[in-house]
């Protein structure tokens, strides 16, 4: 683990194409905060956020109707844990293969008597369609989490609320959320981190970034920078900014979920 970690801090301070190498010091480092692509790229990032509250919303939904063991609600259950167990890439394949010019979302707009829409052209589009993909893929594993801590949720507070006279909004209120704010608090650091790290298979297959970098991401920049361009220099830089950013989020959550516990 430390290896890497530290070959790749190592690289950061050289300018190197693989082959040759040069030490620099923290040139690449101040090239990467000065960049303009970079401020964009983040700003791109932050975008895919929009995903998140989306996520927590659709899992929290389904995992209280699955609670209630609705009719199916083991089929249910399966079904939309399913693209959680699907990588990005296939993922991204799938949702490439729906959104394209030729494909059944356009056949739909088509048939309606409405213009076809090159999602992929357009930068908004583009955007909209990879988030889509995000709540897809991310939805059924907070569904998980948000039932598992349901589940833990004595029943005995229930009956004595229901005997007490509150309705369902009020259980859910002052019973199901305050009970779950662990589980809620996990899903929602889990997904930024993913946001911030885990979108390469999308952007890979789905856009390669465009148009005119406007679905770059940092993951996918480190890429770029790495093995498009040979800079190897800069792409372990970048990458040990993010390794950075990812450290400092997970401290955060731990003390949080550590000191919430400990109420």
């Amino acid at each position: 683990m430390f290896y890497p970690i530290g070959y790749a801090v190592w690289i950061s301070f050289l300018k190197t194409d693989g082959v040759t190498s040069k030490f620099i010091g923290f040139k690449n480092y101040v090239d990467i905060f000065a960049a303009p692509l970079v401020h964009q790229v983040f700003v791109t990032n932050l975008k895919f956020l929009i995903a998140i509250p989306i996520v927590i919303f659709l899992g929290l939904f389904t995992s209280v109707l699955l609670y209630q063991e609705i009719w199916g609600w083991r089929f249910f259950r399966i079904i939309f844990f399913l693209p959680s167990v699907l990588s990005t890439s296939v993922i991204g394949l799938m949702f490439r293969s729906a959104f394209t010019l030729n494909g059944p979302i356009n056949s739909a707009l088509i048939s309606l008597g409405l213009t076809p829409i090159n999602f992929f052209a357009r930068a908004n589009m583009a955007i909209f369609v990879v988030i889509l993909a995000l709540i897809w893929a991310g939805f059924g594993y907070a569904m998980m989490i948000l039932l598992s801590g349901l589940m833990s949720i004595d029943s005995d507070l229930f009956a004595a609320a229901e005997v007490d006279g509150a309705g369902w909004w009020q259980r859910f209120w002052y019973i199901i959320i305050p009970s779950i704010r662990q589980q809620l608090a996990f899903v929602s650091i889990i997904n930024t981190l993913y946001t911030f790290t885990s979108l390469f298979g999308f952007i890979f297959v789905m856009t390669a970034g465009g148009p005119l970098y406007s679905t770059t991401t940092l993951d996918y920049l480190v890429y770029q920078k790495a093995f498009s361009a040979f800079d190897m220099g800069q792409g372990s830089a970048l990458a040990i900014i993010i390794f950075g950013v990812i450290s400092v989020l997970t401290i955060a959550q731990s003390k949080y979920l550590k000191n919430d516990d400990g109420r």
